[in-house]
Order: structure tokens, then sequence, then C-alpha cells
């Protein structure tokens, strides 16, 4: 259960149909425990009541960057961009992350993922891997994972 002040993620839908995740602060909780009061970033008209379910904790483990293109994982030049795109999600979301170590173009790690970075967060060590979205055709995730 959340408490006012945690740090969530809202995965939803833009307006234009296209999947978004937002960040925000728990503001308090609903009565009825099923709903949570948000104060979502770069929003000033107050706090949005989104539902329970839809929310998850900011942890290094729920920030992911899912793109469109499953080319990306292709091009090796494409591939060094992912480690950059990961790196700007993960200070949205308000994780301190340090020593990202890029491995390149990315190693080929188990299947038709890569591995691309190494890094530090949480004072632990992570591996930063890309890999296609096998629930969404032709997009990719790209996540961490611990070492």
């Amino acid at each position: 259960m959340f408490q006012p002040g945690d740090r969530v993620r809202w995965l939803t839908t833009g307006d234009d149909g296209l999947p978004l995740t937002r960040y925000g602060f728990v503001g308090g909780l609903n009565g009825d425990r099923s709903r949570v009061a948000v104060m979502l970033d770069g929003e000033l008209k107050g706090d949005t009541v989104i539902p329970l379910h839809e929310l998850a904790a900011v942890e290094i483990t729920t920030v992911e960057l899912r793109l469109h293109g499953a080319d990306l994982l292709d091009d090796p030049s494409l591939r060094q961009g992912l480690v950059n795109l990961w790196s700007a999600e993960a200070d949205q979301a308000g994780l301190e992350i340090r020593d990202i170590r890029c491995l390149g173009t990315g190693v080929r790690d188990v299947g038709d993922s890569f591995a691309l970075a190494e890094l530090q967060a949480a004072g632990e060590r992570w591996v930063l891997l890309a890999m296609p979205d096998h629930t969404a055709p032709d997009m990719i995730c790209v996540r961490a994972t611990p070492t």
C-alpha cells in the first residue's frame, strides 16, 4: 500500500492513443482504498485520482523505456542511443543512477536481447538490457536487471 509522499509510476494512454508513462507523488489515499490521489509531475491543477492497480512504486526495476521500432535493436548506433534515452527516463522518474558504463554498441545477451550498459543504483550493480517487447509487435523494452 502506498503512503503520502511515495514516488509512483502511472502507465496510461495519451490523447493520441499511444502508451504514456507519468510520474508523481502520492498525495493521499481514498477512503475506499481502491484509488489514490497523485500529484503528477508538471501538473498545476492539483491531485489526479488514479485506480490503485494502475500505479507502481518507482524503483529501478519498474522504470522501463518502451519504444516503437523493433529496428532500434538491429542498428548498433541506435542501440547506443538507447542508454541515454533510458537514463533520461530514469532521471524523470527520480532515480539516482551512478557509474553508467556503456558496453560499446551492446553485447548480445540471451536470445534477441542486448546488454547495453552496466550501472550502479540503490547500492547494487545492474545491467541495462534492450529486448523486443513480446506483448506488442514492433516495440522494444529497455530496463535494468540485477547482475
